[in-house]
């Protein structure tokens, strides 16, 4: 078990769901509901950032290709802040950038120029074009967020759920040229400004979704691969697919929050063990199952004090590793700096 729950006790046993193996329409139409609900959670907006909204990252004029930025009120005219990157999440089918504003802002308070971004997604587009789309993003960020306050070379990338999963995928492109090739990317930024990943009940492992009674059908892989997946064996192909394997040399700092309420709870608790193996300093908040507030992606509700303690550590993680090098030392390599301490779990143990 990864140390003790937030809620007290220790973390039960595997049982993210009682649905098992749902199709993508199904998995589609309730993301889309669920989409139509989330723009409550941008009541009562920060009023101390600036809101930039719907930069067209690519030039093609589509939705799917548009980003916000958001800025403490005051940074251009400050010292360069440290960036956060962020995808929302949605089964790779569906999702907006705007229900996620008020999480951003949150960040954003909290001393960080965050960009939230839209990407192409599933059924029309394959894992692929979403790949192309992050990267494009990232472009967008090394042209642009100087003129925001934003220093290009101390960069968190982060993501709920799927866009979680594509945060990951691109983090280890960053430091894998065999995964960037098999996407056909060419990362512009180096693994010395990839400071940190931020993972909110994402699934950084897909070897879950081969396992028996899991709440996705595999369909989904098949979905985010090219003609379905047609000709390719499933499981190879998968290699590709999952962050988890490619946590090589220089690999950032990851925190991870998640919960036993959460659908990608196992795939989760994989990765930080696999994160621990190869000594990569990986932060926790897990919350055990008598946390009611803590279901998949609960982050996105500003609401409930389970996710004011995700967005505190959250802060604390980013200032940690994307911190502004002093005038003494020079700047440390994320491998330099993972390497340096042990691996540490944030838990918070509430009787």
């Amino acid at each position: 078990m990864i140390g003790h729950s937030i809620g007290g006790g220790t973390l039960h046993s595997y049982k993210e769901t009682i649905l098992s193996r749902i199709p993508v329409w199904f998995w589609r139409a309730i993301m889309l509901r669920v989409s139509t609900e989330v723009h409550k959670y941008n009541l009562e907006p920060i009023g101390t950032v600036d809101y930039h909204h719907d930069f067209d990252y690519v030039g093609d004029g589509i939705r799917d290709h548009r980003l916000d930025v958001l800025v403490p009120r005051g940074a251009s005219s400050a010292a360069p802040l440290p960036v956060y990157v962020y995808f929302h999440g949605g089964g790779w089918t569906s999702g907006d950038k705007d229900p996620l504003t008020k999480y951003c802002a949150s960040q954003a308070s909290e001393g960080m120029v965050v960009v939230n971004a839209n990407y192409r997604m599933a059924t029309r587009f394959q894992l692929s074009h979403m790949m192309h789309d992050g990267n494009a993003v990232l472009d967008w960020v090394v042209d642009n967020i100087a003129d925001f306050g934003g220093d290009a070379s101390r960069i968190v990338l982060g993501g709920d759920s799927a866009g979680g999963h594509i945060a990951a995928l691109l983090t280890a492109a960053t430091y894998d040229s065999d995964l960037a090739e098999h996407y056909g990317i060419r990362p512009r930024i180096g693994p010395t400004d990839l400071r940190g990943l931020v993972q909110h009940c994402s699934i950084a492992d897909v070897s879950v979704m081969f396992e028996r009674g899991f709440v996705l059908s595999l369909n989904f892989l098949r979905m985010l691969l090219p003609e379905r997946g047609r000709g390719l064996h499933l499981r190879t192909a998968a290699r590709f697919m999952s962050p988890i394997e490619w946590l090589g040399k220089g690999f950032p700092p990851v925190f991870v929050s998640t919960s036993e309420r959460d659908y990608f709870y196992r795939a989760n608790l994989n990765f930080i063990a696999a994160l621990r193996r190869k000594s990569i300093r990986v932060d926790t908040v897990i919350y055990a199952r008598n946390r009611v507030n803590t279901r998949h992606t609960w982050q996105q509700d500003s609401k409930h004090p389970e996710s004011q303690e995700v967005y505190r550590r959250l802060a604390a993680f980013v200032r940690r590793v994307a911190a502004a090098p002093t005038a003494k030392a020079a700047p440390t390599a994320p491998a330099a700096q993972a390497s340096a301490v042990a691996p540490l779990t944030i838990v918070v143990a509430v009787p």
